[in-house]
């Protein structure tokens, strides 16, 4: 019988600890975590190797060639996208953990264990900056987003062009990189439909690839989008909870004050009556 009632108390107890790990964990925080992380990686990863393909395509199919010096080229800005891409996988890998730690300061059961933590003007006022930052990254990732939709549009015609070849085997098309800014004017870098070498890029293993990859790099940064709009909400939540909890708090203050206001008049008439009487 006493075996049964241990048994019982422990899960019990079991079931309450999982009940408070559970209830502690910022959810809305941390979905919006992982769903940054996961666009980060696919944006910075995926976006990394289209632009290492459009390297290749560039080099082996249109022969354009790396610019002698500081001469800023095409190859030039591709390295600095590539730089881009690693400050922005560093840096919202720190902006998505601050993001998680604000979370779970913020969830009741956390709060209660540290005391009320960030019921204060500097916690109101870290997670207002937050919210800013926020939104600030949100446009970001707009602005990301749109740019990356560029080279997809680009590669998604070379590659309509490359898999109806039977349709413009008759028509004279051309792919020239000075409609595109990638090289000066004064260069002759094309590749046009009858030739070998549009053949050659067609069947290679790289248009394909580099234009997937970018599709993937898109997908990525609308992810990291989502997740920014998501923790615009969780922080803006998080916000008014704060702010309530701080009128609360001043609230439970003065209504302290006076209850022990109270007590001590109550308590000095009681001598005053106590002394009479003696």
């Amino acid at each position: 019988m006493e075996e049964n009632m241990d048994d019982s108390q422990s899960q019990k107890g079991c079931k309450e600890c999982c009940e408070r790990c559970v209830g502690s964990l910022p959810w809305a925080s941390l979905i919006a975590t992982i769903l940054l992380y996961m666009g980060v990686a696919l944006f910075c990863g995926c976006g990394h190797e289209a632009l290492s393909g459009t390297v290749t395509i560039l080099q082996n199919y249109f022969e354009v060639i790396r610019a002698p010096g500081d001469t800023i080229d095409v190859f030039t800005i591709i390295d600095i996208l590539k730089y881009i891409i690693y400050g922005l996988a560093a840096g919202f890998f720190v902006f998505g953990v601050l993001l998680l730690v604000e979370g779970f300061f913020t969830t009741g059961a956390i709060r209660d264990l540290y005391g009320e933590f960030k019921i204060t003007a500097c916690g109101r006022c870290l997670t207002a900056f937050l919210m800013f930052l926020a939104y600030l990254f949100f446009l970001v990732w707009l602005g990301v987003t749109a740019f990356t939709s560029l080279p997809v549009f680009m590669y998604f015609n070379v590659w309509s062009m490359c898999q109806n070849t039977s349709v413009v085997e008759g028509a004279n098309l051309c792919l020239d990189l000075r409609q595109f800014g990638a090289v000066t004017i004064s260069e002759d870098r094309k590749v046009c439909t009858g030739s070998d070498k549009f053949y050659k890029m067609c069947e290679s293993n790289e248009l394909d690839l580099t234009f997937h990859l970018f599709v993937c790099a898109l997908a990525g940064a609308g992810a990291a989008v989502i997740a920014m709009v998501h923790f615009l909400m969780a922080l803006a939540a998080n916000w008014g909870y704060l702010k309530d909890a701080s009128r609360m708090q001043k609230y439970e203050d003065i209504k302290s004050k006076e209850e022990q206001e109270l007590h001590d008049i109550h308590s000095t008439r009681s001598k005053e009556r106590l002394n009479a009487y003696t």
